[in-house]
């Protein structure tokens, strides 16, 4: 479903819960790894057995720092621990330890940014960001006849990003967790992969009335995906207008996105804070941050996508758009600089990352670091092409035979008969052959139709399986053509 034209303005505000780069969990000394067998990763304080004592994890506390001072968030000197009260069973304490805002209760931090756009850029604002522990997880397994529980999760260190309602469209949420996990990312705070759950998304929904009032809203969650959060919008804000449209009242309730049929489903009226019964966790003492702790944690931080992206512009002279996507992660970036570091044209580099490379990886749904390309091998593919071994056209299909065979460039030319013909007295004889076969393009060309002289250079390009050298065939076929 789409939003139909004409309809009430949408508002969209955000939830995003950031498992943290840690390698213990946030109250506890059990390890973290994604793949673990299931209960596995647990202890009897993960587990939430009587007596077990919460002891909290600095470095959690200091990638929630380095995120907050990221997104240019106010960070709070003071911040206390919560016990935020609710039954579901993957929680086995029955309560969940987090941070929460109430009567003079601050969380980690609040009040940053975020641009998003490639072109009108604009700030989405960031209410706040609070620290937490992870759930368990429910696999609803249909061999095992029920629901089996994972505690391994339970107690990974997690990070809750909140934006204010600032989002317009399903397109502009899309954007903003794209930036958003790019920034993560490079702030080396998380891995952001969504398929392993350290990248979660809730969205709140609604429209404004005609008076410009806010609407009642609803909560969407389930969503695995960027791709999903936009689609699930999507439908979202179109089931709403319509139901507007009929007269009908919008619950305010939390829904559940259906990936496979592509729809968002009713599943519990929407609990507010009080039905959470938050206070103060009396096993965790509070949570003070000095400045000598921030101006640590502002020393740590790597170069950020922002930075990165103006670097490379101004070092490379690169456009805006290229510069961005040669950032779209850590990874790419560093790719870039590497294969620049053994081949000089910094442009040839760019193009190829941002066109063949990039249309690969988004074929396959996969990234740079998963693939079995190197800087070192695309510098050799490129040099290839500059020295005239390999025409464009060929590289290309090189370039997938080097991901796809985990082989250098040099192996596969001479392994499939690559190499370009750029030998003229050897041209010269196929041009003379097909000139003789097709006159009739002969006599366009001298009539000056000049589309039909590209009808002969393919016709030389198919008698050499494409290995000819375009530019030679070129200026041969006109010099005999006399064109």
């Amino acid at each position: 479903m789409t939003t139909p034209a004409g309809a009430p303005r949408t508002v969209v505000g955000l939830e995003i819960h950031v498992q943290l780069l840690t390698a213990s969990k946030m109250f506890c000394g059990c390890a973290v790894a994604f793949g673990a067998p299931p209960n596995t990763l647990v202890c009897p304080t993960c587990l939430g057995l009587p007596g077990a004592l919460p002891v909290l994890n600095r470095r959690a506390v200091d990638l929630g720092l380095r995120t907050a001072l990221a997104l240019a968030c106010h960070v709070h000197p003071r911040s206390q621990f919560h016990r935020k009260n609710y039954y579901y069973p993957d929680l086995p304490k029955n309560y969940q330890i987090s941070q929460y805002e109430y009567a003079g209760h601050v969380p980690l931090a609040s009040g940053g940014a975020l641009e998003i756009g490639t072109g009108a850029r604009r700030v989405v604002r960031i209410r706040r960001v609070h620290l937490e522990e992870d759930t368990g997880r429910l696999l609803h397994a249909e061999g095992a006849g029920g629901t089996l529980v994972d505690f391994n999760r339970s107690g990974v260190p997690l990070m809750e990003i909140v934006t204010e309602p600032d989002l317009r469209s399903p397109e502009e949420a899309r954007e903003f967790l794209t930036a958003l996990r790019r920034l993560l990312q490079f702030a080396e705070v998380s891995s952001g992969r969504m398929e392993e759950g350290t990248l979660r998304c809730d969205a709140n929904v609604s429209l404004e009335g005609d008076d410009g009032a806010p609407g009642v809203r609803t909560e969407v969650k389930n969503m695995n995906s960027i791709r999903a959060v936009e689609r699930a919008l999507a439908y979202e804000v179109a089931r709403q207008v319509e139901a507007r449209r009929r007269g009908e009242a919008v619950a305010q309730e939390t829904r559940h996105w259906d990936e496979r049929r592509g729809v968002t489903f009713g599943s519990r009226s929407k609990e507010e804070a009080q039905d959470y019964r938050y206070f103060p966790e009396p096993d965790l003492v509070p949570l003070e941050v000095d400045e000598a702790w921030l101006a640590r944690i502002r020393a740590s931080l790597p170069e950020l996508p922002a930075a990165r992206r103006d670097r490379l512009m101004t070092a490379f002279g690169l456009g805006f758009a290229d510069a961005d996507r040669l950032t779209a992660s850590p990874a790419m970036a560093r790719f870039f600089e590497e294969t620049v570091a053994m081949v000089s044209d910094a442009r040839a580099v760019a193009n190829w990352l941002v066109g063949e490379v990039a249309a690969y990886l988004n074929e396959h749904d996969t990234e740079i670091d998963a693939i079995t390309l190197t800087p070192r091998r695309l510098a050799d593919l490129l040099r290839l092409v500059e020295d005239g071994t390999l025409s464009g056209r060929l590289a290309k299909e090189v370039l997938v035979a080097m991901i796809e065979g985990d082989a250098d460039a040099a192996a596969v030319v001479e392994a499939r008969g690559l190499r370009q013909i750029s030998d003229e007295a050897a041209l010269g004889r196929i041009v003379e052959e097909v000139l003789a076969a097709h006159p009739g393009p002969v006599a366009d060309v001298r009539a000056g139709k000049h589309r039909a002289l590209g009808f002969l250079v393919g016709q030389v390009m198919k008698a050499t399986g494409g290995r000819a050298n375009p530019e030679a065939v070129n200026r041969l076929l006109r010099e005999r053509v006399g064109s």
